[in-house]
């Protein structure tokens, strides 16, 4: 196998290369398979061992509380309001505001234990001894542990003490919504119906009943014991250390018997050596389809410029969440809204990028044209700026409640990451099959102009049939529907189909690339796509369940995915062995003759070397950091979590898309041309990368690792509360945020701005 890798001729016209070894197909398959039916287990353990929510909770008496229907409709009220973005629960969500579930469950345990400490010893709780103190907070516990849900009648009762702190959680949450500065930049009295404070509160106080009752039959509550609080009773369960401790063991195990494989079969990699390294696809001959998709990475750099910039907004509520720079910005743009744009533009212009570069490359493999694909490309710009734009303005609607009760339709639907209004999200599938038609058509096997690269097209098309139908199970849930249910399909979305699917759509894209640029052949980069499907989807399918150790999991979970997700680490240590090969190929000497040979196409794997760095330090580094079920408990919703979010998904998806446009930008534009557009994607490059760094190194990095240590010494609760939040280092730290965010807006996403806008104007 490895002399007819290097024996190829260069051309990948002039001659018939041999079929891979069908094993490779068969074992991304199996691979797949098991991992899936693995899933699947999981998945379906979550609606059997979700947190149940009781038909009615009573008080001590008898008299009814509240129902399981307040409980719903507090759930659906908590997602109207865009609250996921503003705070979290059971430590999803947001970093502005505290997490609702911790600071409900110490709230009540505080007032349980100042009741205790007032009918045993007739004192306040911080007049006790500390013997005396150990006993009343030993007592909470045990009262909050005990699980009093009678499952036969549906029906959960509360204690005297438990009935009283819940009253009380109707004040403080009323209170909570009156004042941005403590709320983290919410409008000011953003809830104020008594109604819907009641059902928020019964909504809240039920998460806090769940992560700390015991599950019937065990000694830990239904979600694992998280929060971390030991003033009542939560503390990490033994599994969540013997996992994270075996797991190593397999991590370990996986990256030695990968550079084993690598280590003997040397035609494994990138880049294909022993050969011309001449690019097939020479700049400025564009098709006329193709020149319509230039304006689709306007929108890109257009949408990652605002994406800037609302996040930048979004970092300035935690620094200052009271004043703008002196303007009530929470009146018209609150915190929760900021946080809602920052996620969806995110997502909005790297799959627009992703989109724009299949069809792009894609006509690409043809030599003639269809007479329709010039008219559908526009079709479809239109059908994404209907998307893009009325989902933006359904969210900005929804959050400032003048849809009424077509919010959850046409608004804000509250789910983080998924907050579009569910007609958005059908007619994004909708767009999304269309688009998969086209390149279906365009890749018809008899239009090929190089049946040699069929193995790659077809690997290619499954790939991008994979992205509209794993972004299905985001209509699999609604308002109402069991939160632990909501947060597993949740996150088949969020890891499976952005971490999966799109990271193995990426790999068969840039496969792709490399192979109409000359720089690897076909068995090499359908390699490449084997090796990184069985790679990623070994770990990252049933890895999944990292997502849900502290969710309304129960442990079975825990242990599948702590001991399966570590592997999800082991292909992007293998980075470092093509690093090398990338920077040599910029550097375009021949490997054959030793010449110096023009790529023109330097600055698109400037942009694919960072995304192969950022690959290994956000995902690979932070993301390990806080991938282990005994660092999770402690560190989820901690900062930790943005220093690895922000470092792999811009790092890794960012960067690739800006890769992509710099390569459509540099083949839709002539040499004269490109000079005067060169400069502004050279100031993007290192504005975006050092930015990015500066961001993470100054801020988030920093801010995590002194948040975690909060949560050690003072539990879940203190750490993501606004007093910890607004405290004077914290704050110090969220204001060191401001240089490297202004080095990404001005150095990197603006020029790259204005050099989409040139290559757009230049070919029009």
């Amino acid at each position: 196998m490895k002399a007819n890798a290097m024996n190829v001729a260069a051309h990948p016209l002039t001659t018939k290369t041999p079929d891979l070894s069908p094993w490779w197909l068969r074992t991304v398959l199996i691979v797949m398979v098991l991992g899936f039916a693995g899933l699947i287990a999981i998945t379906s353990l979550a609606y059997r061992n979700a947190p149940p929510i009781p038909a009615q909770v009573l008080d001590a008496q008898g008299l009814n509380l509240f129902t399981g229907d307040d409980i719903s409709e507090g759930q659906a009220i908590f997602l109207k309001y865009g609250l996921m973005n503003n705070g979290s629960i059971w430590g999803h969500g947001a970093y502005l505001g505290p997490d609702y579930s911790a600071v409900a469950l110490h709230r009540i345990g505080e007032d349980i234990a100042t009741e205790i400490a007032r009918q045993q010893y007739q004192k306040p709780l911080t007049e006790l001894t500390p013997g005396q103190t150990a006993a009343v907070y030993a007592q909470t516990a045990v009262e909050l542990k005990t699980n009093h849900y009678d499952a036969a009648s549906s029906t959960l009762r509360l204690t005297e003490s438990e009935t009283s702190a819940y009253r009380k959680q109707i004040a403080y949450w009323t209170d909570y919504f009156l004042n941005p500065e403590r709320n983290g930049g919410l409008k000011r009295g953003l809830i104020s119906d008594p109604t819907e404070l009641r059902q928020f509160s019964a909504f809240i106080t039920w998460t806090a009943w769940a992560s700390v009752a015991n599950r019937p039959g065990e000694n830990y509550s239904y979600t694992n014991n998280f929060p971390y609080d030991p003033s009542v009773g939560n503390t990490p369960v033994p599994g969540a250390l013997l996992w994270s401790a075996l797991s190593l063991i397999v991590l370990l195990a996986g990256i030695g018997i990968v550079l084993l494989m690598f280590g003997k079969f040397d035609y494994l990699g990138w880049i294909s050596t022993g050969q011309h390294v001449h690019p097939h696809l020479l700049p400025g001959q564009a098709s006329a389809g193709q020149l319509a998709l230039v304006k689709f990475f306007v929108v890109v750099a257009l949408l990652f410029l605002a994406q800037t910039l609302v996040g930048g907004a979004t970092a300035h509520y935690r620094a200052d969440p009271g004043s703008f720079y002196g303007l009530e910005l929470e009146k018209l743009f609150p915190s929760n809204l900021m946080r809602t744009w920052h996620l969806q533009t995110a997502v909005f212009w790297i799959a627009t990028a992703f989109v724009a570069a299949a069809l792009f490359l894609g006509r690409s493999l043809r030599n003639d044209e269809p007479r329709w694909f010039e008219g559908w490309v526009h079709l479809l710009f239109g059908a994404f700026a209907v998307v893009i734009g009325g989902s933006l303005l359904g969210e900005w609607a929804g959050i400032s409640q003048i849809l009424g009760r077509w919010w959850f339709w046409l608004g804000n639907q509250g789910w983080e990451y998924l907050e579009l209004g569910r007609l958005w999200q059908y007619l994004l599938i909708v767009g999304l099959l269309v688009w998969f038609t086209l390149l279906f058509k365009l890749l018809r096997p008899d239009t090929l102009n190089d049946s040699d690269a069929k193995p790659l097209v077809r690997a290619f098309l499954l790939a991008s049939l994979a992205i509209p139908l794993f972004y299905i199970p985001a209509l699999f849930f609604g308002a109402k529907t069991n939160f632990t249910v909501v947060d597993t399909w949740r996150f088949w979305i969020i890891h499976l189909w952005v971490e999966g699917f799109f990271e193995f759509f990426a790999t068969t894209l840039v496969a792709l690339l490399f192979y109409q640029l000359g720089l690897t052949q076909r068995n090499v980069a359908l390699r490449v796509i084997y090796l990184d499907a069985i790679l990623y989807f070994a770990g990252g399918l049933i890895g999944t369940g990292h997502h849900w150790y502290f969710t309304g999991q129960s442990s079975v979970n825990m242990t599948l995915s702590a001991m399966v997700s570590v592997l999800e680490v082991v292909p992007l240590t293998l980075l470092t062995l093509d690093a090398w090969d990338f920077v040599r190929t910029t550097r375009a000497d021949c490997d054959v003759c030793g010449k110096p040979v023009a790529i023109p196409h330097k600055w698109t794997f400037y942009f694919l070397m960072a995304v192969g760095f950022w690959n290994f330090v956000g995902a690979g580094i932070f993301g390990f950091l806080i991938n282990l079920p005994i660092v999770s408990y402690y560190e989820v919703g901690t900062q930790l979590t943005p220093n690895h979010g922000h470092a792999a998904m811009m790092g890794v998806f960012g960067m690739l898309a800006l890769a992509l446009m710099v390569f459509v930008l540099r083949q839709t534009s002539s040499d004269q041309r490109w000079v005067g557009i060169e400069k502004y994607v050279r100031a993007g490059f290192w504005g975006a990368n050092v930015g990015l760094a500066l961001m993470l190194i100054m801020s988030l990095f920093p801010s995590g690792v002194l948040q975690v240590w909060d949560v050690v010494q003072h539990g879940y609760w203190h750490a993501r509360s606004l007093d910890y939040i607004g405290s004077e280092r914290s704050r110090l730290i969220e204001w060191l945020r401001l240089p490297g965010d202004l080095v990404f807006i001005l150095f990197g996403a603006i020029p790259l701005a204005i050099a989409s806008i040139k290559g757009w104007l230049d070919v029009h």
